[in-house]
């Protein structure tokens, strides 16, 4: 059954909400840190020059920054897609809910403890969903 075509407005206005989070954690992050460590910004001209100056643990916010211009590009493509077309049901509702809740959980161990294999099970879980999405889109497309 089809949706009202709004349905996916707020798991995409979750992933805007969610990529402003991580950019002002970014700069918060490694603004304090060249305070901090007496960092002129003339030395940060290039990302070679900052990975050279800011260490990893104080670059995950902008690394995670990053990730969410991956992934989450399709995300907000299938979801105007689906929008679009009227398509819009409970199961691409449920994939899309289900993407941001484990694109939020992947920052936020990204940006604080930073355990590869939990990160990579929110981002796995997550792109399952995306891709469920945009298979089953395909499919009724054909």
């Amino acid at each position: 059954m089809n949706m009202p075509s709004t349905a996916l407005a707020l798991p995409m206005m979750g992933m805007l909400i969610l990529t402003m989070l991580v950019w002002i954690f970014l700069f918060v992050q490694r603004l304090g840190y060249a305070s901090a460590n007496k960092i002129d910004a003339e030395e940060m001209k290039t990302p070679a020059d900052v990975q050279a100056l800011i260490p990893g643990d104080v670059s995950a916010g902008s690394n995670n920054l990053k990730n969410l211009f991956e992934l989450p590009v399709i995300f907000y493509a299938i979801c105007l897609y689906l929008t679009v077309l009227l398509k819009v049901d409970d199961a691409y509702i449920n994939c899309a809910w289900a993407f941001l809740i484990f694109r939020c959980l992947h920052s936020l161990i990204h940006c604080t403890y930073n355990k590869v294999m939990h990160r990579f099970m929110a981002y796995l879980v997550s792109s399952v969903a995306l891709w469920a999405m945009v298979v089953r889109a395909f499919i009724d497309a054909i």
